[in-house]
């Protein structure tokens, strides 16, 4: 446990809980629990201290362009990165937190630089090979982590605006799968695509519906 981990400010994140920690340390995040359709992604990030772009933060308090905008910049500029991809189907035959679990192992163990520690968004942690700390709000507290916000919510974001050009009906290039009414009517109409989690209470119900 590194301190400060209790502690919540509203203030842009940065290097407190890296600073305390030797060798390389790795922000980890994901994009994607809540939605009813689509991947979970999870990026790990490793970031030179020394050639931090501005204005990283949190990516929900980011706008899109924003995001695009960053996203090469971070890639550029960090000693190391990764983007994890996991598929509605692995997220509906492993369940959402064991799924989130394995990407954030997986983000890790795919950087091309071995990371000495991890931060991983949020108050549970996978099972890695090197000590990791969970930090509640992290991507608000860590520029690692909110590196790793803005590398996963891209990437998601991408996927869903091409699977709005093959499943057109659905609207996925507006709400990315979350839970708009627009998308759960089209759902109620057209019965879920293939890109929709069927282990989901909503999907399920909207299937039958749609019968």
């Amino acid at each position: 446990m590194i301190s400060g981990e209790s502690a919540i400010t509203e203030a842009m994140p940065d290097l407190s809980f890296e600073s305390q920690l030797n060798g390389y340390v790795c922000g980890v995040d994901e994009a994607g629990r809540g939605p009813c359709a689509g991947p979970l992604c999870v990026a790990a990030v490793i970031l030179d201290r020394n050639k931090i772009p501005d204005m990283i933060r949190d990516s929900k308090k980011l706008s899109e362009s924003h995001r695009f905008k960053l996203e090469p910049l971070i890639k550029q500029s960090a000693i190391a990165w990764s983007v994890v991809e996991v598929s509605c189907e692995q997220i509906d035959a492993m369940n959402i937190l064991q799924a989130t679990m394995w990407g954030m192992a997986e983000a890790v163990i795919r950087l091309s630089v071995t990371a000495h520690h991890a931060l991983i968004d949020g108050n549970k942690a996978p099972k890695l090979s090197i000590p990791s700390h969970p930090i509640v709000k992290g991507d608000d507290r860590s520029l690692s982590i909110a590196a790793a916000s803005i590398l996963a919510k891209t990437a998601r974001d991408r996927i869903m605006i091409e699977m709005d050009s093959i499943y057109p009906v659905y609207g996925f290039k507006k709400h990315k799968g979350y839970q708009a009414e627009a998308h759960l009517e089209a759902i109620r109409l057209h019965g879920p695509s293939p890109i929709h989690r069927r282990s989901w209470a909503t999907v399920r119900n909207l299937a039958t519906s749609a019968l």
